[in-house]
């Protein structure tokens, strides 16, 4: 971790050193609060290991909840005197030993809206930190190419079908390529689906001497 600068610098400074270019494709995704992790493990795990990590952090006024917020039934420690709290959110409560207890657990925030200055202050007194901050990866490097992390959800019978669906496909190109009339009805059954010519332009066509086609095209299809 390190700022982004320092850190295409010295990949910068790897290259020329090495005569190792690879790494040169990293340079555009070290934008904004990144960093880089290289490891010989298995990228599964590691990155299991990576989302671990994660601390606690306050809702702040006006921030986007990233999850539900749900005020747990039980005693809050706070004296009668801060009812006013949560009669504001409509949050039922009593008065039990002194101090204040919520009755029934209360969805405070929802997924997707801002928060607010009353909720924001309320889980501030209850000692609520309802959010999280953690490393999340992007991206993946490998020998030059740089994959989505998506990847790294394919177990090898998702390969295996994918692969299976390709060579599938891989035959009917072959097949086409074989036999060209299949591949022309192929083309000429599609045309008529997208657009239909002008009775008049066909009539106009057909009367068109054979050489002046031909050379107007100037290409075949399959030349």
């Amino acid at each position: 971790m390190g700022k982004n600068t320092l850190m295409r610098w010295c990949i910068k400074v790897h290259a020329e050193k090495s005569g190792n270019q690879a790494y040169l494709s990293c340079l555009p995704l070290l934008m904004e609060n990144v960093g880089l992790i290289f490891t010989k493990e298995d990228l599964n795990e590691v990155s299991e290991e990576v989302a671990k990590y994660k601390v606690g952090a306050p809702a702040r006024v006006g921030l986007v909840a990233p999850i539900d917020v749900v005020v747990p039934q039980g005693n809050t420690s706070l004296d009668p005197s801060q009812t006013s709290f949560f009669q504001v959110l409509n949050i039922p409560t009593k008065i039990n030993k002194g101090t204040i207890k919520i009755i029934t657990p209360i969805e405070l925030i929802k997924k997707g809206d801002k928060v607010g200055s009353s909720e924001a202050a309320l889980l501030a007194k209850l000692r609520i930190r309802p959010f999280s901050y953690g490393l999340v990866v992007q991206y993946v490097y490998e020998d030059g190419s740089v994959f989505s992390p998506q990847v790294l959800d394919f177990i090898e019978d998702d390969l295996i079908e994918k692969f299976l669906v390709g060579l599938s496909m891989a035959e009917k190109v072959k097949e086409y390529l074989k036999d060209r009339n299949k591949f022309v009805v192929f083309v000429a059954s599609a045309t008529p689906a997208t657009s239909a010519a002008p009775a008049a332009t066909v009539e106009e066509q057909k009367k068109e001497p054979a050489e002046e086609s031909d050379e107007d095209m100037g290409f075949s299809l399959f030349d």
